[in-house]
């Protein structure tokens, strides 16, 4: 997680990867490259990256409708509609709303949207690892005396276990007012270990952190939080809007919930 303000196209990234198996086009011949490899270990890799956004929406609108008007969306990734911003601000226009990322790419296209849109929506860049530091640029606009909705979707397996995400997810919900919230989902190798542990071994040939999961390890990330109904369960499966189940539903390899604070 270098803070290298240099954009890298000959390795891939995260964001980048992502952002292809979405269907973007803010992504290069590396990352296509390493998304294509990760699509012949695990197939279903657009699965959970589509399936992942539709769980962000969602919980973005039901926190929404809870009356949450804060969103920190920690490791946001590339914009990509809609996004949180989009969803929070059609509830309430007056909707605060922070971007957190490190990656020099995601600012500069962050920073382009939201320039368009309002003074209600901030791209910060900095390393989630920094805690005070983004706390510090958040509060800018975010008022951490009021309730916040803070979001993990889909960065912390980009941490090595030495990051002890789990207390990195405390120390921020240590700042948090009470009535807030806490948003994170989190791949998990539970249903293709073999594909995930290849792709965990090219990931780091690559010079990417790829560390997927198992539930348990995942849910201690809540530090102990009160989960909504359903609880932590496959992110297809958080409240969807639908009772007909989507397509290969149960192939997106994450986990995802809602906790009050």
């Amino acid at each position: 997680m270098s803070g290298s303000s240099a954009i890298r196209t000959d390795i891939a990234h995260p964001a980048r990867v992502y952002d292809y198996w979405l269907g973007g086009k803010d992504n290069f011949a590396a990352d296509r490259e390493h998304a294509e490899r990760a699509l012949e270990l695990v197939p279903y890799m657009r699965v959970y990256a589509r399936g992942n956004r539709a769980f962000l929406v969602r919980a973005v609108r039901y926190l929404s409708d809870a009356g949450i008007r804060q969103f920190l969306d920690v490791g946001a990734g590339l914009p990509t509609s809609p996004n949180v911003h989009d969803v929070a601000q059609e509830a309430d226009p007056r909707a605060s709303v922070v971007y957190v990322d490190n990656d020099p790419m995601v600012f500069l296209r962050g920073e382009a949207l939201t320039a368009a849109k309002n003074d209600q929506t901030a791209v910060v860049r900095a390393d989630m690892r920094d805690v005070d530091d983004v706390l510090a640029q958040s509060g800018k606009l975010i008022d951490f005396r009021e309730p916040v909705a803070l979001m993990f979707v889909a960065c912390l397996h980009h941490l090595e276990d030495a990051d002890d995400p789990s207390g990195l997810v405390a120390r921020y919900l240590d700042a948090l007012a009470p009535g807030s919230y806490l948003v994170l989902s989190h791949i998990t190798g539970d249903f293709a270990p073999e594909g995930f542990r290849q792709g965990r071994t090219e990931a780091r040939n690559s010079g990417l952190v790829v560390t997927p999961r198992g539930k348990d390890a995942i849910a201690r990330m809540f530090n102990g939080r009160t989960l909504l109904d359903p609880g932590l369960v496959l992110v297809s499966r958080w409240r969807p809007d639908t009772d007909v189940a989507e397509p290969n539903a149960d192939h997106v390899n994450a986990y995802g919930g809602v906790a009050a604070r």
